[in-house]
């Protein structure tokens, strides 16, 4: 006697499944890539290969990444605190989580551009001389302690101090906002149904903490780590909204690479725009493939561990 299914049968589940695919995913990438055929292959190579292009993919993904590699660490800490302890407030700090998917984005760019700007909360504590209270704190300038930590990690200080808001550390901290809800969601369910059994039988045994991290929690948390940086990496590269306010979309400096599509499209220079995105969207799934690999591998080395 067959066993009944709730959905229809397979053939008909596959065929709706196809259709919404194509109509939602296939059939748009296919329209993009036949767009950017219109150009030789001369002309394809000169826009992607442009100075300006390169140096707008090069801010998105750099940025994508170290947003993302910033929200794996702190994602972690974060998902740990909310699951495996209680304190008043706790379920307001785990609703907050989700603000970045409520917010639209161009409000929080606006908001991050008003909190970080040179005159703004935060950006104002990183000019020369900023005063607080009665204390006068001189964290970036000349003799400046933080400039030198900062100098010494290769980023740009100026006179006017170091510059959060209309830099590439202002793209980096819009992503990191953006994209924290990635790791933190992917990473909670793993960490509830880790049996805290074990990290006592491996303290019990004499294994100090930084053991028990490593050996007994890491493994079991790596594989949802690594998803969770790969979908914050993967909504970090295509991040506009949140990022053309802080950035200040200088040239060649802060411009990332969605809205140099944008540029191209509204200068009917359809072709470059669907090149940039094509290049970016092979970028992309390359480093998506890689990360990918990058997840079986460790999930095949947790099954033989266990």
């Amino acid at each position: 006697m067959a066993t009944p299914r709730v959905l229809p049968g397979f053939g008909i589940s596959l065929g709706i499944t196809i259709t919404w695919l194509s109509l939602i995913v296939l059939i748009p990438l296919a329209a993009l890539v036949a767009k950017s055929m219109t150009l030789t292959f001369s002309q394809f190579w000169e826009v992607i290969s442009a100075t300006r292009t390169l140096a707008a993919m090069r801010l998105s993904f750099g940025a994508a990444f170290v947003a993302a590699l910033v929200n794996l660490v702190a994602g972690v800490v974060i998902a740990w605190v909310l699951v495996r302890y209680r304190f008043p407030g706790r379920r307001l700090a785990d609703a907050l989580i989700d603000l970045p998917f409520a917010l639209p984005t161009a409000v929080a760019g606006i908001a991050l551009t008003q909190l970080y700007a040179p005159n703004g909360w935060i950006g104002s504590c990183f000019v020369p001389g900023t005063t607080l209270g009665d204390a006068t704190l001189w964290l970036v300038g000349p003799h400046g302690v933080l400039e030198a930590i900062i100098g010494s990690t290769g980023v740009l200080v100026d006179q006017e101090g170091l510059k959060l808001a209309f830099s590439a550390i202002g793209v980096t901290l819009a992503l990191i906002f953006v994209t924290l809800p990635f790791v933190v969601r992917t990473l909670q369910p793993i960490i509830e149904e880790l049996p805290q059994e074990l990290e006592e039988a491996a303290a019990s045994m004499g294994a100090s903490r930084f053991a028990v991290v490593r050996r007994v929690i890491l493994p079991e948390l790596l594989p949802a780590a690594i998803t969770g940086f790969a979908l914050a990496f993967a909504r970090g590269v295509g991040e506009y909204g949140s990022v053309i306010f802080i950035a200040g979309n200088i040239q060649g400096e802060t411009e990332i690479a969605p809205l140099l599509i944008v540029i191209q499209l509204e200068q009917y220079q359809y072709g470059a725009a669907t090149a940039i995105a094509v290049f970016m969207l092979c970028v992309s799934f390359a480093l998506l493939l890689a990360i990918n690999a990058l997840q079986r591998w460790s999930n095949r080395r947790a099954r033989e561990g266990g």
